[in-house]
């Protein structure tokens, strides 16, 4: 029955480890992505938010109070799961210190009336009359190893005590650092309410004054709308006659939609499939305003925004860098429009768009993180790359390419 018991406890043991340790687990990968949140918060307020003089456009103020708010929801949601999950842990804790506390009592009751009892026949002449009084030498043996066990029992129970009220203070120890991590969350999450409170009515402002007049507003989204996909139409012209021109070269029909590649451009390719979701940035500094895809405009919900590729607004004078080595494939730049940086890695190109300077040329032999340009600032101040990767002439997300992006 001891030994049942014995089986059962150190089962419920074993179980209450494997949750500790998946509920740390779990408290480690929400504190990650709670810095990743601060941390977005931070280079948007330095990158979008730190120059007052510069006037924006109320679409671009409302374009990054949406994205800023987004930011600061998210960080809310996982400060919440964060205490909550403390919660659970600190009541957790609790339930076990009351546990060790009633076992410590037991424990402690028990040998307390062992050591009375071992003092009231602890001297010698008791345990050598015990022995002698033995029918046999078996009866002598085995009271013999009677004292020996009950002997070690003593000691046992005497360890037991010590590893569970250290056990008792550690826990203690975890339950006070618990509460005060949980009532530092709760600070923090008081103060992103009151910001996120804040912004929300300065949001509130600014779409006033759009609605007023809304058409005006839509307007001027969907020329900007227009100006990029003039943009993606050159791109993909551009891509489409390398692509023709490599298969012209190897001899091959010019209908091709992939570029026929040599042996080196193959493994060139093939380097660069390997480090899909390890690329660098293509700026030191940056955070994604626009992401991959059709997604509704924060003016305008009806007027539909399409990027080929991802905006990342950053630093005023922010070098360009390419993302891996490869060749130059062209140059673009229509009238009244920045230039854009093509690169060829193999069958795959990326695109560096709205450049105010460029370093390199058709033809040059790129090297990875090398500096190709300087990206353009506005009058408004803002200073937004557009990038691309595309997998012949189709696009695909740059979030899957670019480390943590």
């Amino acid at each position: 029955m001891r030994t049942k018991f014995t089986y059962i406890f150190f089962f419920f043991l074993v179980l209450n480890s494997f949750s500790v340790e998946a509920q740390s687990v779990k408290q480690k990968a929400l504190e990650a992505k709670r810095v990743k949140f601060q941390k977005e918060l931070k280079q948007l307020n330095a990158l979008l938010f730190s120059n007052k003089k510069e006037e924006k456009s109320v679409i671009s103020l409302v374009e990054d109070l949406n994205y800023k708010i987004s930011v600061r929801q998210n960080l809310i949601k996982v400060t919440n799961d964060q205490a909550n999950l403390l919660t659970r842990e600190i009541n957790a804790n609790q339930n076990e210190i009351s546990s060790l506390r009633n076992q410590l009592t037991t424990l402690k009751k028990d040998y307390s009336e062992m050591v009375v009892k071992s003092y009231k026949s602890k001297s010698e002449q008791s345990r050598v009359m015990f022995l002698l009084s033995s029918e046999d030498f078996k009866q002598a043996y085995k009271r013999l190893q009677y004292i020996k066990q009950y002997t070690d029992y003593q000691k046992a129970q005497g360890d037991l005590i010590k590893g569970k009220t250290q056990k008792l203070q550690e826990l203690n120890t975890d339950l006070l650092r618990q509460k005060k991590d949980k009532n530092q969350l709760v600070a923090e999450n008081r103060q992103a309410k009151k910001e996120l409170e804040k912004e929300r009515k300065e949001q509130e402002v600014l779409m006033a004054s759009i609605r007023k007049s809304m058409s005006s507003y839509t307007s001027k989204i969907k020329r900007k709308q227009q100006e990029i996909d003039a943009i993606d139409r050159e791109i993909n012209r551009l891509i489409k006659e390398a692509i023709a021109a490599s298969n012209k070269k190897a001899g091959k029909s010019s209908l091709s939609k992939g570029f026929a590649l040599t042996p080196e451009a193959k493994l060139l390719a093939k380097n660069f499939v390997s480090n899909k979701g390890k690329l660098p940035w293509p700026v030191e500094k940056g955070v994604v305003k626009v992401r991959y895809g059709t997604q509704p405009s924060p003016i305008d919900p009806t007027v539909k925004m399409k990027s080929n590729g991802v905006r990342i607004a950053t630093e005023k004078k922010a070098k360009v860098r390419a993302v891996f080595q490869g060749e130059v494939l062209a140059v673009a730049g229509q009238k009244y429009q920045n230039p854009t940086v093509l690169i060829q890695h193999g069958n795959y190109i990326t695109a560096y768009r709205n450049l105010s300077k460029v370093y390199v040329k058709k033809g040059d032999k790129i090297s990875a993180k090398q500096v190709i340009g300087e990206v353009f600032t506005n009058n408004e101040g803002e200073t937004m790359l557009g990038f691309g990767v595309f997998k012949d002439s189709k696009p695909e997300n740059p979030a899957s390419w670019i480390y943590k992006m």
